[in-house]
C-alpha cells in the first residue's frame, strides 16, 4: 500500500502537498505536552556520541543527525533558515550548541509553528514562521545557510524548493541537505541542485547510520504512539516512524531507499 500511494502522490504532486500538509498538521495536534521535539530518522555512529545536555539525552538520535548535517560548516555569527523546522527541535538544537548568529525555523504547518513559538520561547536568536518550502516569506539573500533535514520528500516541487533555497541564500551561502529516496532517483537530485545554482562540495550515503538509529529508538517510537495513537491508526504512525517490520524500515535494509547528506554551496 505504501509504494501505491508514493506512486499516486508522484503523478500528482499536488496531492503530495496536500495530503502532507493535513497529515502533518493533525501531528502537531497529537502533541500538546512537548514531549516530541523532533521527527526524524535519527543518526547513529560508532565513532562517538555528541555532548548534550540532560533534557536533550532523550532525543539523542535525532539531535546526531541535525548535527552531522549542520555541524559541516562553521556556522558562528551566520544567519541560518531551516526550511521544514516541524517541532523545532531541532532549530533549538542549531541555535543553542552551534551558535549561529540567528537561526529561523520555518514550516508548512501552522500548528507545529505555534507550537515551537511556545516552547521556545527562551531561546535568544530564534524565531519559527510559517512558510511554504516553494514560496518562502522571505527577501532574496536573507540567509547564509539553509538547513533541510528530512522534509524534501514530502514536497510537491523539489524543482521549485531548490530554486527557493537559492533564491534567499546569499552568494556563496550553503545549503545543508539530508533525506532519502530510491537510489535510482539520486542521480536527478543531484543533476537538480546542480542545475539551480548549486555546487555538490561533500556528498555521503549514511543509511546505514540511519537504520542504526531507527533500531536503537525502537522501543521508544512503539511507546510515543502507543501513548498517543488510537489502536486503528498506530500501524501508520509505525510505519512513519520507520519501526522495525515496517516497509519504510525494510526498504532501507534491501537497499530501495538511500539516505543521503549533501554539503552545497550558492556560486557566489
Amino acid at each position: 500500500m505504501y509504494k501505491t500511494a508514493d506512486f499516486i502522490m508522484g503523478q500528482f504532486p499536488g496531492l503530495r502537498r496536500f495530503l502532507n500538509r493535513i497529515f502533518y498538521q493533525y501531528l502537531a495536534g497529537l502533541d500538546a505536552t512537548g514531549k516530541v521535539k523532533l521527527m526524524n530518522y535519527g543518526y547513529a555512529s560508532a565513532t562517538g556520541k555528541i555532548p548534550l545536555q540532560p533534557q536533550d539525552e532523550p532525543d539523542r538520535c535525532s539531535l546526531q543527525l541535525y548535527h552531522r548535517v549542520a555541524s559541516a560548516i562553521d556556522l558562528n555569527g551566520r544567519d541560518v533558515l531551516e526550511v521544514g523546522s516541524g517541532r523545532g527541535g531541532g532549530a533549538s538544537y542549531i541555535m543553542r550548541y552551534l551558535k549561529p548568529r540567528t537561526m529561523t525555523g520555518m514550516d508548512y504547518s501552522s500548528k507545529a509553528v505555534a507550537f515551537c513559538q511556545r516552547h521556545y520561547a527562551d531561546v535568544e536568536g530564534l524565531q519559527y514562521r510559517p512558510g511554504d518550502a516553494e514560496d518562502m516569506p522571505f527577501e532574496a539573500n536573507s540567509f547564509d545557510v539553509v538547513v533541510n533535514v528530512e522534509s524534501s520528500h514530502c514536497y510537491g516541487s523539489m524543482e521549485n524548493f531548490v530554486n527557493e533555497a537559492g533564491r534567499v541564500l546569499r552568494p556563496g551561502g550553503y545549503f545543508l541537505w539530508t533525506d532519502h529516496r530510491p537510489p535510482q532517483d539520486l542521480s536527478g537530485v543531484y543533476a537538480l541542485f546542480e542545475r539551480c545554482g548549486f555546487e555538490i562540495q561533500e556528498r555521503q550515503s549514511i543509511t546505514e547510520n540511519v537504520l542504526a538509529a531507527l533500531d536503537y529508538q525502537r522501543e521508544r517510537n512503539r511507546a510515543l504512539i502507543d501513548d498517543n495513537v488510537p489502536p486503528i491508526g498506530r500501524h501508520i504512525f509505525y510505519s512513519f516512524a520507520g519501526v522495525e517490520g515496517t516497509l519504510i524500515h525494510d526498504r532501507f535494509r534491501n537497499g530501495e531507499l538511500e539516505y543521503v547528506r549533501l554539503v552545497m554551496r550558492k556560486a557566489t
